[in-house]
Protein backbone atom coordinates (compact mmCIF):
# COMPACT_ATOMS: atom_id res chain seq x y z
CA UNK A 1 0.00 0.00 0.00
CA UNK A 2 1.19 3.31 -1.06
CA UNK A 3 0.34 7.06 0.83
CA UNK A 4 -2.87 7.99 -0.99
CA UNK A 5 -2.71 11.88 0.39
CA UNK A 6 -2.68 14.82 -1.85
CA UNK A 7 2.01 15.48 -2.20
CA UNK A 8 2.15 18.15 0.74
CA UNK A 9 6.47 18.27 0.81
CA UNK A 10 8.27 20.35 -1.91
CA UNK A 11 11.97 20.46 -1.98
CA UNK A 12 13.82 22.97 -3.54
CA UNK A 13 17.27 22.54 -4.84
CA UNK A 14 19.41 25.23 -6.31
CA UNK A 15 21.39 23.96 -9.27
CA UNK A 16 25.10 23.46 -9.05
CA UNK A 17 24.76 26.51 -6.59
CA UNK A 18 28.20 28.00 -5.70
CA UNK A 19 28.86 27.59 -9.72
CA UNK A 20 26.01 29.13 -10.48
CA UNK A 21 26.35 31.99 -7.93
CA UNK A 22 29.89 32.64 -9.56
CA UNK A 23 28.11 32.86 -13.14
CA UNK A 24 25.56 35.42 -11.86
CA UNK A 25 28.08 37.51 -10.42
CA UNK A 26 30.54 37.25 -13.43
CA UNK A 27 28.71 37.50 -16.70
CA UNK A 28 31.43 36.41 -18.56
CA UNK A 29 32.02 33.36 -17.32
CA UNK A 30 27.85 32.44 -18.18
CA UNK A 31 27.52 29.23 -21.03
CA UNK A 32 31.38 28.34 -19.68
CA UNK A 33 32.44 25.67 -17.76
CA UNK A 34 34.05 26.73 -14.78
CA UNK A 35 35.03 24.97 -11.34
CA UNK A 36 34.71 26.50 -8.34
CA UNK A 37 37.64 25.27 -5.70
CA UNK A 38 38.58 26.08 -2.36
CA UNK A 39 42.38 27.08 -3.29
CA UNK A 40 43.56 27.83 -6.75
CA UNK A 41 46.00 24.89 -7.01
CA UNK A 42 46.56 22.40 -9.39
CA UNK A 43 46.04 19.90 -7.18
CA UNK A 44 43.01 21.27 -5.20
CA UNK A 45 39.58 19.45 -5.25
CA UNK A 46 36.47 20.45 -7.03
CA UNK A 47 33.68 21.75 -4.94
CA UNK A 48 31.69 22.37 -7.51
CA UNK A 49 31.30 22.53 -11.36
CA UNK A 50 28.81 24.40 -13.70
CA UNK A 51 26.46 22.36 -16.22
CA UNK A 52 28.42 23.56 -19.09
CA UNK A 53 31.64 21.14 -16.84
CA UNK A 54 29.61 18.83 -16.03
CA UNK A 55 28.59 18.01 -19.62
CA UNK A 56 32.46 17.43 -20.39
CA UNK A 57 33.01 14.60 -17.47
CA UNK A 58 33.72 17.15 -14.90
CA UNK A 59 32.63 15.68 -11.34
CA UNK A 60 32.56 17.33 -7.76
CA UNK A 61 35.52 15.95 -5.82
CA UNK A 62 37.85 15.38 -8.77
CA UNK A 63 41.30 17.01 -8.82
CA UNK A 64 40.99 20.22 -10.92
CA UNK A 65 44.22 18.48 -12.67
CA UNK A 66 42.76 15.82 -13.85
CA UNK A 67 39.49 18.01 -14.58
CA UNK A 68 41.02 20.16 -16.72
CA UNK A 69 42.25 17.69 -19.26
CA UNK A 70 38.48 16.79 -19.80
CA UNK A 71 37.21 20.62 -20.06
CA UNK A 72 39.86 21.88 -21.70
CA UNK A 73 39.40 25.96 -20.89
CA UNK A 74 37.87 24.99 -17.47
CA UNK A 75 37.77 28.12 -15.49
CA UNK A 76 38.70 27.72 -11.79
CA UNK A 77 36.92 29.71 -9.34
CA UNK A 78 38.54 30.39 -5.38
CA UNK A 79 35.01 29.83 -3.21
CA UNK A 80 33.79 33.22 -1.91
CA UNK A 81 31.75 32.29 1.26
CA UNK A 82 30.04 35.66 1.79
CA UNK A 83 28.19 36.05 -2.00
CA UNK A 84 26.88 32.17 -1.34
CA UNK A 85 25.88 33.45 2.07
CA UNK A 86 23.48 36.12 0.40
CA UNK A 87 22.14 33.89 -1.67
CA UNK A 88 21.22 31.60 0.59
CA UNK A 89 19.15 34.47 3.26
CA UNK A 90 17.59 35.27 -0.08
CA UNK A 91 16.48 31.35 -0.71
CA UNK A 92 15.43 31.57 2.52
CA UNK A 93 13.01 34.92 2.39
CA UNK A 94 12.11 33.58 -0.76
CA UNK A 95 10.88 30.32 0.66
CA UNK A 96 9.54 31.68 3.73
CA UNK A 97 6.73 33.12 2.36
CA UNK A 98 5.41 30.35 1.20
CA UNK A 99 5.11 28.35 4.58
CA UNK A 100 6.13 28.75 8.08
CA UNK A 101 7.20 25.31 8.14
CA UNK A 102 10.62 25.79 6.02
CA UNK A 103 13.55 23.28 6.94
CA UNK A 104 16.94 24.27 5.09
CA UNK A 105 18.34 20.74 4.37
CA UNK A 106 21.96 22.27 3.31
CA UNK A 107 22.85 26.04 1.98
CA UNK A 108 21.56 24.89 -1.48
CA UNK A 109 18.50 23.01 -0.48
CA UNK A 110 15.31 23.74 1.43
CA UNK A 111 12.02 21.88 2.66
CA UNK A 112 8.34 23.47 2.45
CA UNK A 113 6.08 21.29 4.54
CA UNK A 114 2.18 22.50 3.48
CA UNK A 115 1.16 20.11 5.81
CA UNK A 116 -2.19 21.93 8.11
CA UNK A 117 -2.52 24.88 5.35
CA UNK A 118 -6.00 24.71 3.65
CA UNK A 119 -6.11 27.78 1.42
CA UNK A 120 -2.61 27.46 -0.60
CA UNK A 121 -2.52 27.23 -4.07
CA UNK A 122 -1.66 24.41 -5.97
CA UNK A 123 1.82 23.44 -5.26
CA UNK A 124 3.28 23.09 -8.83
CA UNK A 125 2.29 27.14 -8.81
CA UNK A 126 3.94 27.90 -6.19
CA UNK A 127 6.66 25.82 -7.61
CA UNK A 128 6.88 27.57 -10.89
CA UNK A 129 6.83 31.15 -8.84
CA UNK A 130 9.44 30.21 -6.70
CA UNK A 131 11.79 29.59 -9.64
CA UNK A 132 10.84 33.07 -11.41
CA UNK A 133 11.51 34.67 -8.17
CA UNK A 134 14.85 33.17 -7.54
CA UNK A 135 15.31 34.64 -11.34
CA UNK A 136 14.10 37.72 -10.69
CA UNK A 137 15.39 38.74 -7.10
CA UNK A 138 18.82 37.04 -7.55
CA UNK A 139 19.66 36.69 -11.04
CA UNK A 140 18.46 35.18 -14.55
CA UNK A 141 21.78 32.64 -14.08
CA UNK A 142 20.73 31.16 -10.83
CA UNK A 143 17.60 28.06 -11.80
CA UNK A 144 16.46 25.37 -9.04
CA UNK A 145 14.29 22.05 -9.04
CA UNK A 146 11.51 21.37 -7.64
CA UNK A 147 10.39 18.22 -6.49
CA UNK A 148 6.62 18.00 -4.95
CA UNK A 149 6.09 14.43 -3.34
CA UNK A 150 3.96 13.30 -0.06
CA UNK A 151 7.18 12.67 2.07
CA UNK A 152 10.33 14.36 2.23
CA UNK A 153 12.30 11.06 0.46
CA UNK A 154 9.63 11.24 -2.60
CA UNK A 155 10.23 14.83 -2.81
CA UNK A 156 14.01 15.06 -2.96
CA UNK A 157 13.82 12.22 -5.57
CA UNK A 158 11.33 14.44 -8.00
CA UNK A 159 13.67 17.00 -7.41
CA UNK A 160 16.45 15.24 -8.84
CA UNK A 161 14.32 13.79 -11.92
CA UNK A 162 14.88 16.60 -14.88
CA UNK A 163 17.92 18.61 -13.55
CA UNK A 164 19.13 21.45 -14.27
CA UNK A 165 15.53 23.79 -13.88
CA UNK A 166 12.99 21.07 -13.62
CA UNK A 167 10.00 20.58 -11.89
CA UNK A 168 8.42 17.16 -10.92
CA UNK A 169 5.79 15.46 -8.88
CA UNK A 170 5.56 12.08 -7.40
CA UNK A 171 2.07 10.65 -6.11
CA UNK A 172 1.03 7.69 -5.40
CA UNK A 173 -0.40 6.96 -8.84
CA UNK A 174 3.12 7.33 -10.76
CA UNK A 175 5.64 6.20 -7.89
CA UNK A 176 6.24 2.80 -9.98
CA UNK A 177 7.12 4.60 -12.76
CA UNK A 178 9.28 6.78 -11.53
CA UNK A 179 11.44 4.20 -9.92
CA UNK A 180 10.93 2.05 -13.05
CA UNK A 181 13.44 4.82 -14.38
CA UNK A 182 15.90 5.26 -11.75
CA UNK A 183 18.92 2.75 -10.88
CA UNK A 184 19.34 2.08 -6.86
CA UNK A 185 22.01 4.08 -6.37
CA UNK A 186 19.48 7.27 -8.10
CA UNK A 187 18.07 7.15 -4.74
CA UNK A 188 19.38 9.38 -1.81
CA UNK A 189 20.84 7.05 0.80
CA UNK A 190 21.27 4.76 -1.92
CA UNK A 191 25.67 4.47 -1.96
CA UNK A 192 27.76 1.46 -2.99
CA UNK A 193 27.94 -0.06 0.46
CA UNK A 194 24.03 -0.38 0.54
CA UNK A 195 23.65 -0.85 -3.00
CA UNK A 196 25.77 -4.55 -2.76
CA UNK A 197 23.44 -5.50 0.01
CA UNK A 198 20.31 -5.09 -1.68
CA UNK A 199 22.14 -6.84 -4.53
CA UNK A 200 23.14 -9.20 -2.75
CA UNK A 201 19.68 -10.39 -1.97
CA UNK A 202 18.61 -10.25 -5.78
CA UNK A 203 17.22 -6.64 -4.79
CA UNK A 204 19.00 -4.64 -7.98
CA UNK A 205 16.35 -2.01 -9.04
CA UNK A 206 14.19 -0.01 -7.52
CA UNK A 207 11.34 -1.70 -8.19
CA UNK A 208 12.41 -4.58 -6.75
CA UNK A 209 13.08 -2.97 -3.70
CA UNK A 210 9.46 -1.57 -3.59
CA UNK A 211 8.43 -4.80 -3.54
CA UNK A 212 10.98 -6.59 -1.34
CA UNK A 213 8.75 -7.28 2.38
CA UNK A 214 9.40 -5.64 5.15
CA UNK A 215 10.91 -8.34 7.04
CA UNK A 216 13.64 -9.19 4.62
CA UNK A 217 14.67 -5.19 4.39
CA UNK A 218 14.92 -5.70 8.24
CA UNK A 219 16.19 -8.45 9.07
CA UNK A 220 18.24 -9.50 6.28
CA UNK A 221 19.30 -6.86 4.16
CA UNK A 222 19.73 -3.65 6.61
CA UNK A 223 19.78 -5.98 9.79
CA UNK A 224 18.14 -3.17 11.87
CA UNK A 225 15.41 -0.95 12.15
CA UNK A 226 16.64 0.58 9.20
CA UNK A 227 14.83 -1.76 7.14
CA UNK A 228 11.56 -1.39 8.44
CA UNK A 229 12.39 2.60 7.29
CA UNK A 230 13.34 2.07 3.94
CA UNK A 231 10.16 -0.10 3.56
CA UNK A 232 7.84 3.43 4.62
CA UNK A 233 10.09 5.36 3.21
CA UNK A 234 9.90 3.95 -0.67
CA UNK A 235 5.75 4.01 -0.05
CA UNK A 236 5.80 7.47 -0.08
CA UNK A 237 5.27 7.74 3.95
CA UNK A 238 7.01 9.95 6.32
CA UNK A 239 10.24 8.91 8.35
CA UNK A 240 12.78 11.88 7.81
CA UNK A 241 11.09 14.58 9.74
CA UNK A 242 13.16 14.61 12.72
CA UNK A 243 15.85 16.92 13.97
CA UNK A 244 19.87 15.50 15.11
CA UNK A 245 21.28 17.85 18.02
CA UNK A 246 25.17 18.42 17.23
CA UNK A 247 27.65 15.46 18.30
CA UNK A 248 30.89 17.43 17.29
CA UNK A 249 31.80 20.60 15.83
CA UNK A 250 35.67 20.20 13.62
CA UNK A 251 37.72 21.52 11.09
CA UNK A 252 40.44 19.67 8.26
CA UNK A 253 42.69 21.49 6.38
CA UNK A 254 45.34 19.66 3.70
CA UNK A 255 48.49 21.64 3.56
CA UNK A 256 49.22 23.54 1.02
CA UNK A 257 52.66 22.47 0.83
CA UNK A 258 54.24 19.25 1.79
CA UNK A 259 57.71 21.06 2.99
CA UNK A 260 56.07 22.82 6.16
CA UNK A 261 57.98 22.70 9.32
CA UNK A 262 56.26 21.73 12.19
CA UNK A 263 56.43 24.84 13.67
CA UNK A 264 53.92 26.20 10.89
CA UNK A 265 51.71 22.68 10.89
CA UNK A 266 51.33 23.53 14.65
CA UNK A 267 50.27 27.19 13.56
CA UNK A 268 47.26 26.26 10.78
CA UNK A 269 46.57 23.41 13.86
CA UNK A 270 46.12 26.16 16.22
CA UNK A 271 44.19 28.36 13.25
CA UNK A 272 41.53 25.21 13.00
CA UNK A 273 40.96 25.41 16.66
CA UNK A 274 40.20 29.09 16.56
CA UNK A 275 37.80 28.32 14.08
CA UNK A 276 36.38 25.49 15.78
CA UNK A 277 35.96 27.17 18.98
CA UNK A 278 34.13 30.11 17.23
CA UNK A 279 31.34 27.46 15.72
CA UNK A 280 31.19 25.33 19.47
CA UNK A 281 30.16 28.92 20.79
CA UNK A 282 27.76 29.83 17.82
CA UNK A 283 25.93 26.33 18.72
CA UNK A 284 25.79 27.91 22.43
CA UNK A 285 27.87 25.03 23.27
CA UNK A 286 31.00 23.89 25.23
CA UNK A 287 33.01 20.97 24.81
CA UNK A 288 34.61 17.88 27.46
CA UNK A 289 36.71 16.11 24.42
CA UNK A 290 39.26 17.22 21.45
CA UNK A 291 39.94 14.45 19.05
CA UNK A 292 43.18 15.18 16.57
CA UNK A 293 43.75 13.78 13.51
CA UNK A 294 46.60 13.61 10.41
CA UNK A 295 47.35 12.03 7.27
CA UNK A 296 50.19 11.53 5.92
CA UNK A 297 51.84 11.47 2.34
CA UNK A 298 52.28 7.64 2.86
CA UNK A 299 49.20 7.08 3.12
CA UNK A 300 48.91 6.33 7.22
CA UNK A 301 46.42 7.50 9.43
CA UNK A 302 46.79 8.56 13.02
CA UNK A 303 44.56 10.08 15.65
CA UNK A 304 44.61 11.12 19.61
CA UNK A 305 42.16 12.34 21.47
CA UNK A 306 41.69 13.12 25.64
CA UNK A 307 38.24 13.71 27.40
CA UNK A 308 38.12 16.18 30.39
CA UNK A 309 36.26 16.60 33.42
CA UNK A 310 35.66 20.01 33.26
CA UNK A 311 33.73 21.40 30.35
CA UNK A 312 35.27 24.02 27.96
CA UNK A 313 34.25 26.52 25.42
CA UNK A 314 37.34 29.10 24.66
CA UNK A 315 39.70 28.88 21.71
CA UNK A 316 42.77 28.41 23.98
CA UNK A 317 41.77 25.24 25.87
CA UNK A 318 40.91 23.81 22.83
CA UNK A 319 43.96 24.32 21.23
CA UNK A 320 46.19 23.38 24.76
CA UNK A 321 44.43 20.44 24.21
CA UNK A 322 45.05 20.00 20.48
CA UNK A 323 48.57 20.50 20.77
CA UNK A 324 49.06 18.49 23.35
CA UNK A 325 48.28 15.39 21.34
CA UNK A 326 49.69 16.93 18.07
CA UNK A 327 52.98 16.46 19.87
CA UNK A 328 53.04 12.54 19.25
CA UNK A 329 51.73 12.88 15.67
CA UNK A 330 54.18 11.60 13.19
CA UNK A 331 55.96 13.56 10.28
CA UNK A 332 55.22 13.59 6.24
CA UNK A 333 51.62 15.36 7.31
CA UNK A 334 49.34 16.20 4.34
CA UNK A 335 46.37 16.73 6.26
CA UNK A 336 45.48 17.73 9.61
CA UNK A 337 42.28 17.52 11.43
CA UNK A 338 40.50 18.70 14.57
CA UNK A 339 36.88 18.14 16.31
CA UNK A 340 35.38 19.15 19.69
CA UNK A 341 33.15 16.22 21.66
CA UNK A 342 31.05 15.18 24.54
CA UNK A 343 29.21 18.81 23.63
CA UNK A 344 26.82 19.83 26.39
CA UNK A 345 25.08 22.80 26.76
CA UNK A 346 25.98 26.61 27.74
CA UNK A 347 23.35 27.12 29.68
CA UNK A 348 24.05 23.58 31.91
CA UNK A 349 27.25 24.98 32.69
CA UNK A 350 26.45 28.43 33.80
CA UNK A 351 26.71 27.80 36.97
CA UNK A 352 30.50 27.47 37.32
CA UNK A 353 30.41 30.69 37.02
CA UNK A 354 29.53 31.02 40.79
CA UNK A 355 32.68 29.07 41.37
CA UNK A 356 35.09 30.12 39.56
CA UNK A 357 36.45 34.31 38.88
CA UNK A 358 38.82 33.01 36.19
CA UNK A 359 35.50 31.39 34.34
CA UNK A 360 33.81 34.37 34.81
CA UNK A 361 36.46 36.12 33.30
CA UNK A 362 37.55 34.39 30.14
CA UNK A 363 33.36 34.44 29.41
CA UNK A 364 33.35 37.77 29.29
CA UNK A 365 36.87 38.34 27.22
CA UNK A 366 36.07 35.24 24.89
CA UNK A 367 32.13 36.88 24.55
CA UNK A 368 33.79 40.37 23.75
CA UNK A 369 35.25 38.82 20.95
CA UNK A 370 33.03 36.80 19.31
CA UNK A 371 30.88 39.74 19.60
CA UNK A 372 33.66 41.73 17.57
CA UNK A 373 34.18 39.30 15.13
CA UNK A 374 30.33 38.70 14.21
CA UNK A 375 29.98 42.13 13.33
CA UNK A 376 33.47 43.05 11.47
CA UNK A 377 33.83 39.55 10.11
CA UNK A 378 35.65 36.27 10.72
CA UNK A 379 39.04 36.26 12.18
CA UNK A 380 39.02 40.42 13.28
CA UNK A 381 40.64 39.47 15.97
CA UNK A 382 42.84 36.52 16.34
CA UNK A 383 45.74 35.23 17.66
CA UNK A 384 49.10 36.07 16.43
CA UNK A 385 50.24 32.41 15.87
CA UNK A 386 47.76 32.13 13.37
CA UNK A 387 48.38 34.69 10.94
CA UNK A 388 50.72 32.52 8.46
CA UNK A 389 47.59 30.23 8.62
CA UNK A 390 45.32 32.87 7.91
CA UNK A 391 46.87 33.46 4.72
CA UNK A 392 46.54 29.93 3.44
CA UNK A 393 43.47 28.97 5.46
CA UNK A 394 39.82 29.79 3.71
CA UNK A 395 37.06 29.80 5.24
CA UNK A 396 34.70 27.09 3.67
CA UNK A 397 30.76 26.90 3.51
CA UNK A 398 29.86 23.41 3.89
CA UNK A 399 26.89 21.74 1.90
CA UNK A 400 25.87 19.37 4.56
CA UNK A 401 25.03 21.87 7.09
CA UNK A 402 23.00 25.20 7.88
CA UNK A 403 23.81 25.43 11.51
CA UNK A 404 26.71 27.87 11.33
CA UNK A 405 24.84 29.88 8.64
Amino acid sequence: MYNQEVPLLMHVDLNSAFASIEQQSRPLLRNRPIAVVNRRTVNTAIVTASYEAKALGVKVGMRFSEASRLAPGLVAIESDPPKYRYVYRKLVAILGDYSPRLTMKSIDEGVLDFHGFTNHRPLIDIGYEIKQRLKDEVGVAMRCNVGIGPNRFLAKTAAGLHKPDGLDIITSENLRAVYGELDLTDLTGIAKHYDQRLRAVGIDTPIAFLDADEKTLEKVVFKSIVGRHWYVRLRGFEVDDREFSTKTVGRQYVLEDRNLTRREITARLHHLCESVGFRLRSQDKLARGVFVYVKTIDHQYWHASRMVQMPFYSDTSINSLAQALFVNAPEGIKEIGVRCYGLCGGDDNKQLGLFSDDIVRELGLVGAIDAINYRYGDRTIHSADTLSGSRVIKQKIPFGSTRYL
